[in-house]
């Protein structure tokens, strides 16, 4: 077995609780390549900013877990070569969807972990949630759990309708589950295409689909019921409609894409709303700079020669989350 400790890397406890404190929310950045990596931490250490790299079982079977958690490690070092002396790192397994997945996860280095059994009926999310907490806290480790079904595609993450959190059982699940955080459906959604085109609206000025607002009554009531207890946001990228229209313009097919819009997040944030996952963003950020280059250098062929322009853009979009959406710089 391998602690995440030995690794360098934190669990969320603390950093979850100066961030419901100070009125920001932790950036959850997904990651699968070694790319990625290198701009997360780069936006981190230059926004001094706490960061959750998140892995989730699409990412664990693409890119091997042993190598994703030595990229963990390697990132928590990169992040004191690039002069942050404390850097707060965690490895967060995301959307796991069972106790094997997560105990696997636990033994092999991660900090924290998500155990998904919102698909369940209610009393087998507790007990299944419950198995890996008593697990997890044994090594330390941090615990996310979810109530209520978020709508969308990712990975292998997949519901055709959402169910918001109900109120009324917050406090009994993560009493009777001992969950360290919890991930609310409050109308985010997963992927790109986060909401039907019927469900948006059309702005008359620009003719781009407005999504439906979240649905901050029901946040306000769960924060009611649950002061000052961890709340996460699953399936909020803001999809950027600039990188949409650059992967469109060169080549790409991506009609009606549209996301949570960042003042609703920011709003979020300011909330009891400590975590907030974004992937989709990041997904769109490296295509589009990836399109872009090929169109401008139909010679190339040597990855080094795209994947720097990708990389780039990723770390752009990482520090405007942080420093614009987020407000976690300045807080190591």
């Amino acid at each position: 077995m391998t602690s995440y400790k030995e690794l360098g890397l934190v669990n969320t406890r603390e950093m979850f609780a100066k961030a419901v404190a100070g009125g920001y929310a932790i950036p959850a950045f997904n990651f699968n390549t070694m790319e990625q990596m290198q701009a997360i931490v780069q936006a981190a250490v230059e926004c001094k900013s706490p960061v959750i790299m998140q892995v989730s079982k699409g990412a664990r079977a693409y890119a091997n877990g042993t190598i994703l958690r030595y990229m963990a490690q390697g990132a928590v070092e990169y992040a004191k070569e690039l002069g942050c002396e404390n850097p707060q790192i965690v490895l967060h397994l995301d959307h796991g969807d069972s106790f094997e997945i997560c105990k696997e996860c636990i033994d092999n280095g991660f900090s924290s972990v998500m155990i998904d059994g919102s698909h369940l009926p209610y009393e087998e999310n507790i007990a299944l949630t419950k198995k890996v907490v008593d697990y997890a806290h044994a090594h330390d480790v941090t615990v996310e759990a979810e109530l209520g079904v978020l709508a969308g595609v990712e990975d292998e993450v997949s519901s055709a309708v959402s169910h918001y959190t109900k109120p009324e059982e917050v406090v009994d699940f993560s009493t009777r589950s001992g969950c360290d955080s919890l991930a609310i459906s409050i109308g985010t959604s997963h992927g790109a295409y986060k909401f039907t085109r019927e469900q948006c609206t059309l702005d008359p000025q620009t003719g781009k689909l407005v999504p439906p607002p979240l649905a901050f009554d029901i946040l306000a009531e769960i924060e009611k019921q649950l002061p000052g207890f961890p709340i996460v946001l699953h399936g909020s990228s803001s999809v950027p409609q600039d990188e949409v229209d650059t992967i469109n313009k060169f080549g790409g097919q991506l009609p009606d894409a549209v996301g949570i819009p960042e003042e609703q997040l920011r709003k979020a944030s300011e909330s009891a709303v400590c975590k907030i996952n974004i992937d989709s963003d990041s997904r769109l950020a490296m295509t589009a700079a990836i399109r872009k280059h090929f169109a401008e250098n139909p010679g190339h062929f040597d990855p080094r020669q795209y994947l720097k322009p990708a990389r780039e853009n990723m770390k752009k979009m990482y520090i405007h989350k942080i420093m614009n959406v987020l407000g976690s710089n300045d807080k190591l």
